[in-house]
């Protein structure tokens, strides 16, 4: 269910990113981007990191998940009112007046956020990943028509706006229907200390990764302006369309599967291996044919007004694979309890991204996309051994498990690259079949080689046992039938 749910979600995202592309301009996405960039700093620590303290925590009453749902309640409507009163300021630091109107319509989120933080991790806790499957995907379908309907009639950048604020409503609701759980009132006593200690240390790390994240939108902004922002963000946005789509699910099943087997550091190695090792193969194929193909992919899904977009997509490719891999340590930390050595990693990290994203800036949207990637692709070696510390994880048995399927991308590549330079098609649909073609024969070829096939057999054992926990009841007995958390 969860691999339709995300298939589903790329569908409708996908449908939108088309349409919405051929309405609008890419000054329209320039501005939104310009708040979401700013707001999504907010959006990091709007958690407060205590869905992963109801999730990863052994035992847990609902006396205390009340107590956090208020938390999370107080800080999304404080982040609420500091976003309504920075809306002048970031219209004045991005010389855009128009972004006043849009941090002011965009500011609610925080509070919806807030509302639906204990009710999610609620549905995750239980592995109702079923439940949230289907709230995912009707949510997006409400936020997607909403922003199509709205580009059809001319709304402009409006319409970019509609679907955060529709879908994340749409979201909460349907979260708080699922859960069927009803807080209690705020009391004292509720013993959450270590628990909001925990969470906002992860709010911390999360905060940390989204400023690093967004930092070169910011600066594209600052520095050039909303046109070449908008050909950035949207090239940005269309890569890590598929990145998310793997990281997300495979996070939520992930972390509360590796906190269960932290009392068994072979197995959760293992495991860990095992899930990076799926990742690796289902995405090496797809980033290889979107690197390869960047300028078809770019005028068909969004058109050939965007083609100074393309070449800022091919350079943000090399990094794909860096963003999957620096997702998994995180859950490394979250299932592990280790919030603070996040934070600390986090700490060392971020300033060189944020800098290497400076030294590009000078050199348009493409120096700042091929300084980032580096930077990041340059540090992932040493932020994996940092991550693996206290395990029996180490990068030998890394590059055991993902080397075969990044070997075969690259003889992919080349076997598209040649397939392009023989053949030479001229229309963007004969471009993208021929790609294709070059990857299909590669992998065909591959299947000769016994290692591969083995591969292959294990990957299919690896996707039997993912659902199968995905279908086991994990949380502990409950006294309270409706929270399903311990007494």
């Amino acid at each position: 269910m969860t691999i339709t749910s995300q298939g589903s979600q790329v569908l409708l995202q996908s449908v939108m990113t088309v349409v919405l592309a051929r309405l609008l301009t890419p000054a329209d996405f320039g501005i939104v981007a310009m708040v979401v960039a700013v707001t999504g700093l907010g959006q990091a620590f709007a958690d407060l990191g205590l869905s992963e303290a109801t999730i990863q925590r052994e035992d847990i009453n609902d006396r205390q998940v009340s107590a956090l749902f208020w938390i999370n309640v107080a800080v999304g409507l404080a982040l609420m009112l500091i976003t309504a009163g920075l809306a002048p300021i970031l219209a004045w630091f991005y010389h855009e007046p128009r972004l006043k109107e849009v941090a002011l319509v965009l500011s609610p989120l925080f509070l919806i956020g807030g509302l639906r933080v204990q009710h999610d991790a609620l549905l995750k806790r239980q592995m109702r990943f079923r439940a949230l499957a289907i709230r995912d995907v009707a949510s997006s379908a409400v936020g997607v028509s909403a922003a199509i309907l709205m580009a059809w009639r001319g709304a402009g950048y409006w319409a970019i706006v509609a679907f955060p604020a529709t879908s994340q409503f749409t979201r909460m609701a349907l979260s708080w229907m699922a859960a069927r759980w009803i807080p209690g009132l705020p009391r004292r006593g509720a013993n959450v200390r270590s628990l909001v200690a925990f969470g906002g240390k992860v709010a911390g790390s999360y905060l940390l990764t989204n400023m690093t994240r967004n930092a070169d939108n910011v600066l594209i902004g600052w520095w050039w302006g909303a046109t070449p922002l908008g050909l950035y963000s949207r090239a940005y946005n269309l890569l890590m369309l598929p990145v998310r789509q793997l990281s997300l699910p495979a996070g939520s099943v992930a972390v509360p599967a590796f906190s269960r087997l932290q009392d068994d550091p072979e197995r959760f190695a293992r495991y860990y291996l095992s899930v990076v090792k799926l990742m690796v193969w289902i995405s090496t194929p797809v980033f290889g044919f979107l690197f390869v193909a960047a300028g078809p992919v770019i005028a068909l899904a969004l058109g050939h007004q965007w083609g100074e977009a393309a070449p800022v997509f091919q350079i943000l490719v090399i990094s794909s694979l860096g963003h999957l891999l620096f997702d998994s340590t995180i859950w490394l930390f979250v299932s592990r309890g280790q919030s603070g050595r996040l934070l600390r990693l986090l700490l060392m990290i971020s300033p060189a991204i944020v800098g290497s994203y400076a030294i590009g800036l000078p050199f348009g949207i493409k120096g700042v996309a091929l300084s980032g990637s580096l930077g990041l692709v340059g540090m992932l070696f040493w932020i994996l051994k940092y991550a693996f510390r206290g395990t029996n994880l180490t990068l030998q048995r890394l590059g055991r498990a993902i080397l075969p399927p990044i070997a075969l991308c690259l003889s992919g590549i080349l076997s598209a690259e040649l397939s392009l330079h023989l053949l030479a098609p001229q229309r963007i649909v004969s471009q993208l079949l021929v790609v294709g073609l070059g990857f299909a024969v590669a992998y065909s070829f591959s299947t000769l080689i016994p290692a591969v096939r083995e591969e292959i057999v294990s990957l299919r054992a690896l996707c039997a046992e993912m659902r199968l926990s995905r279908q086991a009841p994990t949380a502990p007995r409950s006294s309270q039938p409706p929270c399903e958390v311990s007494g």
